[in-house]
């Protein structure tokens, strides 16, 4: 889970110029790291000047009165503590609203381009990416629509399976987000419609009923997205446009590999060469010039919220706030206080080191794009940090998605290198130190105070440190009766307490943690094989245990 990245490492430097990459000695482990991502940067504005000296009194008294002048303008920087970063991207947009828009993030996924005569409309279809601003397959709607001068809508479709991982504190998040996303959407002249049922179903009549003349969605590499493209695809009219955008990765997909990368050794050189092309700043997406004649549906987003047969035993965290607004705000406060932190203290599940961005980022409500030229430009200050979070932020959150999209068993045994399901099965009999239920492990019951204390982090506030992320997954691994049930345990209770689950970097995590997906081979050792080990001990060696344990586990358990 960590939009759930779950490791990594990459370089970059000032303002859009990408250095050569650290030396080998520099690199983290071949291990994906939880994507709780952070940032800093040090916005204490510093006032220049030039020295004069003072030859008289009437000079003295001068210089003097200017800097009683001066003082109440140095306070008030002081005090602005919030909404920089908000004011400067703001900035930055209306500065950029000329910016390009790269064809190679999209792809037809239909065999007509171009837009039919009379039509009244054109659609994005919202689906990974919920957010408006800083999203190319908004920004390509957008700019389809002013070209034809049609009006704008917006449209999501809102499914809930029936499934115990279908839970409040997912879709509390997510439709609160998307309540921001209708506010934004109405005071830019757009129209937003929210949807119920599966895309398939709803989503081709909605279009026709509309005399839409192009439809633009986004990308996930995950089978049921994927099979509601399909599903659209059939049923959506042949004259009609169907666009996809790549608006979640900053190399689109298919561009960064035309295959499955075996490590982020292997792509690391093709994302990063591409990233003086791709990682750009974003345009304004601005109030549309448009006018629908016909006018979405009110929401009520309590009500719908309320409606939602979803597990209300799995709450919403105190801690992370929907919307791209808390997104970005969280953001702000990485850069400013804890990205200084990150390149020596990122390991460490005590220190206030990482960015906790994965929510926002899992559900589209900030983009990656933006947290990393922002931490670029803004992060000068935590320079030592910015390579090891880009290298997570970029390279690997990157490549689970391609490791999702060309390979559609990403979340079973079978999905792994044929040496790890060889090493695997040669030894799924071993007898194991303890052997737990899937309801023991839900509830913490465990011999292992550390392994309890993660997992009722995970529970309660909905997240867990991306180094023990790794150590929780392999010890599931280790107490349990096979690979098999031991990550079908792990991405279950994954997916349903991480907030950031249910996404490429959880899939990836779990992978790489029983299955040694983007791993080498290790040492031999009962249980896991040649999968790479992970122990108490170790853990002890690399942060203070007790403290977290705690902090975390409960007297009761």
């Amino acid at each position: 889970m960590l939009h759930c990245v779950w490791r990594s490492t990459s370089p970059f430097s000032a303002p859009g110029r990408f250095l050569k990459l650290l030396p080998h000695h520099h690199q983290r482990p071949s291990s994906p790291a939880l994507f709780f991502l952070t940032s800093f940067f040090s916005c204490q504005p510093t006032m220049s000047g030039t020295k004069r000296k003072a030859s008289s009194a009437t000079a003295g008294k001068d210089h003097r009165a200017k800097q009683q002048k001066l003082a109440p303008v140095k306070q008030e920087k002081k005090e602005k503590v919030g909404g920089w970063l908000q004011s400067l991207v703001q900035q930055q947009r209306s500065e950029k609203k000329d910016v390009k828009f790269n064809k190679k993030r999209l792809r037809f996924l239909s065999d007509t381009e171009k837009i039919k005569q009379g039509s009244e409309g054109v659609l994005y279809w919202m689906l990974r990416d919920q957010r408006v601003q800083d999203n190319w397959a908004l920004i390509h709607a957008q700019r389809l629509a002013v070209k034809e001068n049609l009006p704008l809508h917006v449209c999501f479709c809102l499914v809930v399976p029936k499934s115990e991982l279908s839970t409040l504190r997912h879709y509390s998040f997510m439709l609160k987000g998307l309540e921001e996303v209708a506010k934004e959407c109405e005071q830019l002249n757009v129209q937003f419609h929210l949807l119920h049922g599966a895309p398939g179903k709803v989503l081709p009549g909605f279009v026709s009923d509309h005399s839409f003349g192009a439809v633009v969605t986004d990308f996930s590499p995950i089978r049921e997205p994927l099979q509601w493209l399909e599903d659209v695809k059939k049923k959506l009219s042949k004259d009609i446009p169907f666009i996809q955008v790549d608006a979640h990765n900053i190399v689109p997909c298919w561009v960064a590999s035309p295959k499955q990368e075996y490590s982020a050794r292997t792509i690391r050189g093709k994302i990063t060469n591409l990233l003086p092309e791709f990682l750009t700043d974003f345009p304004l997406v601005d109030a549309h010039p448009h006018t629908a004649t016909r006018t979405a549906k009110g929401v009520d987003w309590d009500k719908t919220l309320a409606s939602l047969d979803v597990d209300r035993n799995v709450k919403e965290p105190e801690w992370a706030k929907p919307g791209t607004k808390a997104g970005m705000d969280m953001l702000e406060s990485f850069i400013d206080v804890r990205l200084k932190l990150f390149g020596s203290q990122r390991n460490d599940p005590n220190a206030p080191a990482l960015s906790q961005l994965s929510p926002w980022l899992r559900f589209g409500q900030i983009s990656a794009q933006r947290v990393a030229w922002q931490v670029q430009r803004n992060g000068k200050n935590a320079s030592q940090s910015v390579p090891a979070f880009i290298e997570e932020l970029v390279v690997r959150r990157e490549l689970t998605d391609n490791f999702c999209f060309y390979n559609k068993k990403y979340d079973s045994v079978e999905g792994a290198y044929e040496w790890a399901q060889k090493t695997l099965k040669d030894h799924a009999k071993d007898q194991r130190p303890y052997l737990y239920t899937r309801e023991q492990l839900e509830k913490a019951k465990t011999h292992d105070k550390l392994w309890n204390a993660a997992q009722y982090q995970m529970v309660t506030e909905g997240k867990m440190h991306g180094f023990l992320r790794m150590y929780w997954a392999k010890k599931i691994l280790e107490w349990t009766s096979s690979p098999e049930e031991a990550l079908s345990i792990a991405l279950y209770l994954n997916d349903r307490y991480e907030l950031d689950g249910q996404d490429p970097n959880g899939f990836v995590g779990c992978m790489w943690s029983i299955c040694g997906i983007h791993d080498q081979g290790w040492a031999e050792r009962a249980v896991f094989g040649k999968i790479r080990y992970m122990n108490y001990k170790g853990c002890l060696r690399k942060f203070n245990v007790a403290q977290f344990e705690r902090k975390y586990c409960p007297k009761s358990l």
